[in-house]
């Protein structure tokens, strides 16, 4: 494996997940931003094997198909002056920010097409029907949405040619933003309010996960909050407020979400499998 600033980037990125993971963890038991509706073991077990089978799949999908890591992929394009990136001269610092801010740009990109687009809505739905919203959540993704995510980061290296640090630094703020925007710890308002400026916050990321599909609607970005205000996908605060807004999707607002054959299952199942569905009540504007 390559080492990227003196490391393996499996290393460095194990290591920043896990030390986040922990923060975060700590945070959420020590000032918890709203209580947990269902059991925190059980839901914790479930997401966290979800991951664990995701690293799984990710790595025999590089042993027996193609070597299938951004980063991999960055250093074939540095040794082969290929990309977007290799038709200008940059200082490397300034080279890494555009890639790291045109990355993130398309991550939320990805994101919002992953709502519009039922194929990629099937998928991408099982993180959204966790029925609470912490830490884990922001880990819960289907494999088949980790695999379809990577082949279109891959893409994005090869049109861009980001330096392999670039990369790095990307995936490492992607993963580290995603657990600390989905923390179910209370973050001061006053904070808050100059966080979410620049950074998506957990309460700004907290409304995208709302019952209610125009909330579903909004709030994409993972890393950076200034996309959804340049898109005008910007929603400040839940309609029901933080304290009494229902998390998840209405369709399943009950134990099924906390299993982990359920949730894998979820994309070939269910009545909610080929469109988003609406809360009761709620209408089609």
């Amino acid at each position: 494996m390559e080492l990227i600033f003196g490391l393996s980037e499996v290393k460095l990125r194990l290591s920043v997940f896990i030390g986040v993971f922990v923060v975060m963890a700590l945070l959420e038991f020590l000032m918890p931003r709203r209580p947990l509706e269902h059991s925190k073991s059980h839901r914790w077990f479930t997401n966290i094997s979800i991951v664990a089978f995701n690293s799984l799949v990710i790595r025999l999908m590089g042993l027996f198909v193609i070597p299938l890591i951004a980063v991999s992929t960055a250093f074939w394009t540095e040794a082969n002056s290929w990309g977007l990136l290799h038709l200008v001269d940059l200082p490397i610092w300034l080279e890494i920010l555009i890639a790291v801010v045109l990355l993130d740009l398309a991550i939320y990109g990805q994101h919002v097409a992953s709502h519009k687009f039922s194929m990629l809505w099937l998928f991408h739905r099982m993180h959204h029907a966790d029925v609470d919203f912490d830490v884990t959540t922001g880990a819960r993704f289907h494999p088949v949405e980790i695999a379809l995510s990577m082949l279109y980061k891959i893409v994005l290296v090869l049109i861009l040619g980001p330096s392999p640090e670039a990369v790095v630094i990307f995936e490492v703020l992607l993963n580290g933003t995603a657990m600390f925007n989905h923390a179910n710890f209370k973050l001061p308002l006053a904070v808050d309010r100059v966080v979410r400026q620049v950074f998506v916050t957990p309460d700004m990321h907290r409304v995208h996960h709302s019952i209610i599909l125009r909330e579903t609607d909004s709030n994409y970005g993972f890393s950076l909050s200034i996309w959804d205000r340049i898109f005008s996908t910007y929603n400040d605060q839940p309609e029901k407020g933080h304290d009494d807004m229902t998390i998840g999707l209405p369709d399943y607002q009950s134990e099924n979400p906390t299993g982990i054959v359920w949730s894998l299952k979820l994309p070939f199942t269910g009545k909610d499998s080929a469109m988003r569905s609406k809360p009761p009540g709620e209408d089609n504007a």
